[in-house]
């Protein structure tokens, strides 16, 4: 699974997460789309997890507006996000006969013309939809189907917040980006359960802009966007949760033109450096695919397939890349991409090599909801809670190997005989193992 932020258009406050041509739910089962016919726009759901892709158009009694939201759901209906004279509302859509089923869900009133309003990533249970409104001050994190008795504020946040990670398979834990009295741009973490508590995750400096952009559960690797290493400059970065090790910035990545990541491979736990990571890449001739890896360090280029729905696709765990797409002849298809596993990394002492910008990350304690909150490890029933990247507790830091992968405890490891030399790294005589370092080379596949 992979969780990714993005927002409807560049004024809502994120200018790095390029609107996807359609949403893909967390399981990669199903997705949406609002199509056009003409000059007419209506909703459609692709069905994606069966032996075919195909498509069901669920127009409604009129044409819809060309910034429609649509989100689908794992049970296969869709929710549609309408916007009229200030007031939203949801509603969900299925296929019913020869036409389309529609339920409504309520609507919530943002009279202030300062007001906005959009749908959140797909939840990673997929039986739910969150919205963000966001207002002079402050922003609301409202749950728009899935609830009781229709929308339902579940949290607010002080601050103007963007973007949208969830950080966990239980969608309680929600990464977003807050500006708060024209400082700068940190990420912060929002339990939904706690009566939406907030704990620091990104400060890599005092004053940077710091972003979250894509998060994996499973193997805990973060793409942020940050100007800590150059101060005006932003450029793309990846680090794992609650590793010792500092956020990197490859020059890899840092390229001439916009660049946005949309996809992690899936369950490679303990393995961040092994995830492939899919990225959208937009040029003066259009938007291309670009593949990249961690312990790669280098960016593999692709040709996008014709009519590739910008910005959508999913990864499966053996490392296929599956990207949705549509033209005139093929209504709903999928274009699958298979790459051979990386190169090794060249050493850190190799000519040219950057030694990555080591940020540290204080831990701030702020007021919320007029208490304080800090960043706690665990919460009760053992589940864990994200914590501030540079300041998770020992237990749960990684420890570098010398193969590169980082785990997130060392193992249990045999008694030896009694006589048998100790190796160097149970007397902690071994040496450090160097940091990864970036790579300048990039690889253009054909």
């Amino acid at each position: 699974m992979t969780v990714c932020a993005f927002t409807a258009v560049a004024a809502d406050g994120n200018e790095w997460a390029a609107r996807p041509g359609c949403v893909i739910t967390a399981d990669g089962s199903y997705a949406a789309r609002l199509a056009v016919d003409g000059e007419s726009w209506y909703p459609e759901r692709w069905t994606l997890d069966g032996p075919e892709p195909y498509a069901v158009p669920l127009p409604g009694n009129q044409p819809e507006e060309p910034g429609t939201e649509v989100q689908p759901l794992t049970d296969g209906r869709v929710l549609i996000h309408r916007v009229m004279d200030g007031r939203h509302t949801f509603s969900l859509l299925y296929p019913a006969g020869p036409g389309t089923g529609e339920l409504p869900l309520g609507a919530v009133d943002c009279p202030d013309t300062e007001c906005r309003l959009w749908l959140l990533p797909p939840a990673p249970t997929g039986d739910r939809a969150f919205a963000l409104a966001v207002d002079r001050g402050s922003t609301v994190v409202w749950l728009v189907a899935g609830g009781a008795f229709g929308p339902e504020r579940v949290a607010e946040v002080p601050g103007r917040c963007s973007g949208g990670v969830w950080l966990d398979r239980t969608g309680r834990m929600l990464a977003l980006d807050r500006t708060r009295d024209g400082g700068p741009t940190k990420t912060v973490v929002v339990d939904l359960q706690r009566g939406g508590e907030v704990s620091p995750l990104l400060h890599l400096a005092d004053g940077s802009n710091d972003r979250l952009l894509l998060a994996d559960p499973d193997s805990g690797l973060l793409l942020v966007r940050s100007d800590a290493p150059s101060p005006g400059r932003d450029r793309l970065g990846w680090g794992v949760l609650g590793s010792m090790l500092p956020v990197r910035f490859p020059e890899c990545l840092c390229l001439d033109c916009p660049v946005t990541p949309f996809a992690i491979q899936p369950e490679q736990a303990l393995m961040p450096e092994s995830c492939a990571v899919a990225l959208r890449i937009d040029g003066a001739a259009g938007s291309w695919v670009g593949v990249w890896r961690p312990a790669d360090r280098r960016i593999h280029h692709l040709a996008a397939p014709e009519g590739w729905l910008a910005g959508a696709g999913t990864w499966t765990r053996e490392g296929v890349l599956r990207l949705p797409y549509a033209t005139g002849a093929v209504r709903c298809g999928v274009a699958r991409v298979e790459l051979p596993r990386g190169t090794v990394a060249p050493s850190a002492k190799a000519p040219g090599a950057t030694v990555p910008v080591p940020v540290p990350v204080p831990v701030p304690t702020e007021r919320s909801a007029g208490h304080t909150v800090q960043a706690p490890e665990s919460t009760e029933q053992g589940a864990t809670r994200p914590v501030p990247l540079q300041e998770a507790p020992l237990r749960q830091r990684t420890t570098p190997r010398s193969n590169g992968v980082s785990l997130r405890r060392p193992l249990a490891q045999p008694r030896p005989e009694p006589g048998t030399p100790r190796r160097p790294e149970e007397t902690g005589t071994a040496d450090r193992v160097a940091p990864l370092t970036p790579d300048t080379a990039v690889t253009v596949a054909r």
